[in-house]
């Protein structure tokens, strides 16, 4: 490791420390931006670096609530204000038992950057609880979500800190908040996004983080000449981002042959057609079942417990969660001829993975470039809100398409290299922190 990079990662580890996937995500991005902010001092008299790494404002809470047996729950709720340098906060609420202050830590940080990328005015933030939604009822779900905004309400408007969805926090989940949030206040705005449609949301939302990282990889394969048709499609997850990047491929000429949850991955190599997609929608978002279900109705195999990276792909769009290829999985795609990746999920891959795939020159999109598709449809739902209205699904898809486009043209310029290989990762890291540092030059020591 650069010694440079080893001297402000003990600075990082010494603060936050037991903060491992904090680590990660801030090492990852020093690696490229250091020796940038070296040829650029402007940046180093300033500790822009420094500055980024350490949130604005961190909240904690306690959730009380009552569940259907009368008995009082508590739950920890937290909200992590990230960087306001060019825009109000913004970035996802997350509802799962692995919520920590490092988990959101990581999130709030990624998120500063990928909202830079989208090249819309955002800040970045996160949020979320320790709240498990699995196996609770309709009522228990409302309790908690209006306990939850009872107090995140005081922290968070449309002017100043915007929350999203994220793991474990849908449609529904969302219209629980925003009706606390509405009755609290007594205004009606845009604090959330990732509404219904019939109260201000956005037409593509629920699609856009699976879309555009389909939108992203197709990017990718252009600079090679080549596009998705008849391309074999390893997809991880089976929730919102893994459905929507499914039919995303479907359309573009692809096969999806993979899906997963937690519990293990299902192989279908014929494809997971329009028709397969609709079951499987309604088997995760209305039933709330297993993927394995899939592979007992369509007679496919089901691997208990594994994640799909062994099976022979071209394209793999992890959709899941942090952490989900290491490097001996990252190796077996190379080697079986996976040559795009594309991640839908934030930092799918460890370290050690994206090093396999640096060096042996593959089409690598990290996270916070290839599925900033959410938040930027998010973006794109604030403006509607604004300006109390809707643009059509064509409109938002057409934005979204461009935005992927955009944030394309932004890595390749900032990480291509004399011999004219992209390196995504670094053009990402360089092309988000430019804009977010260039605004707090401008807004001084604050």
């Amino acid at each position: 490791m650069d010694p440079r990079v080893e001297q402000f990662m003990a600075q990082i580890i010494a603060k936050n420390p037991n903060e491992n996937e904090f680590h990660q995500a801030v090492q990852e991005v020093a690696e490229s931006l250091i020796p940038y902010i070296e040829e650029n001092p402007k940046y180093k008299h300033a500790k822009i670096l420094d500055r980024i790494a350490e949130p604005e404002r961190v909240i904690l809470f306690r959730i009380p609530w009552l569940d259907d047996k009368g008995e009082i729950q508590i739950n920890k709720g937290y909200r992590i204000e990230m960087n306001s340098a060019i825009g109000p906060y913004k970035g996802g609420l997350r509802f799962h038992p692995t919520v920590n202050l490092s988990i959101l830590k990581f999130l709030a940080f990624e998120q500063v950057f990928k909202n830079s990328l989208t090249t819309l005015p955002m800040g970045g933030g996160k949020g979320g609880s320790d709240f498990d939604p699995k196996g609770k009822s309709d009522n228990e779900v409302m309790r908690f979500c209006q306990s939850f905004m009872t107090e995140l309400c005081k922290h968070i408007g449309h002017n100043t800190d915007v929350p999203a969805g994220d793991i474990g926090v849908g449609g529904r989940e969302i219209g629980y908040m925003f009706g606390q949030y509405k009755r609290i206040r007594n205004e009606f705005v845009g604090v959330l996004t990732g509404k219904g449609t019939m109260y201000g949301g956005s037409l593509i939302r629920p699609e856009a983080t699976g879309y555009g990282a389909v939108y992203f990889a197709e990017e990718m394969l252009k600079t090679r000449g080549d596009s998705f048709k008849g391309k074999i499609v390893a997809v991880s997850g089976s929730g919102n981002v893994a459905q929507f990047a499914t039919e995303k491929v479907n359309e573009l000429g692809g096969k999806v042959v993979t899906l997963s949850d937690s519990a293990g991955f299902i192989h279908d190599p014929n494809g997971i057609d329009a028709e397969k997609l609709a079951y499987v929608m309604e088997l995760k978002n209305v039933k709330r079942g297993r993927i394995k279900e899939y592979a007992d109705k369509y007679g496919c195999e089901y691997y208990e417990g594994k994640r799909p990276w062994g099976i022979k792909c071209d394209v793999a769009l992890p959709s899941a969660t942090q952490n989900e290829i290491n490097e001996e999985e990252a190796k077996t795609l190379v080697a079986n001829g996976c040559f795009v990746i594309s991640e839908g999920a934030n930092m799918p891959s460890t370290p050690e993975a994206v090093e396999v795939y640096l060096q042996n020159k593959i089409l690598y999109g990290p996270g916070k470039a290839a599925n900033a598709g959410g938040v930027a449809v998010s973006g794109l739902e604030m403006s509607q809100n604004s300006l109390r209205l809707s643009w059509t699904r064509e409109e938002v898809d057409q934005r979204l398409n461009q935005i992927m486009k955009d944030i394309h043209a932004t890595c390749e310029k900032y990480g291509k290299d004399s011999e004219g290989f992209i390196d995504y990762v670094k053009g990402a890291n360089i092309g988000g922190f430019v804009k977010v540092a260039e605004a707090m030059l401008a807004q001084g020591a604050v």
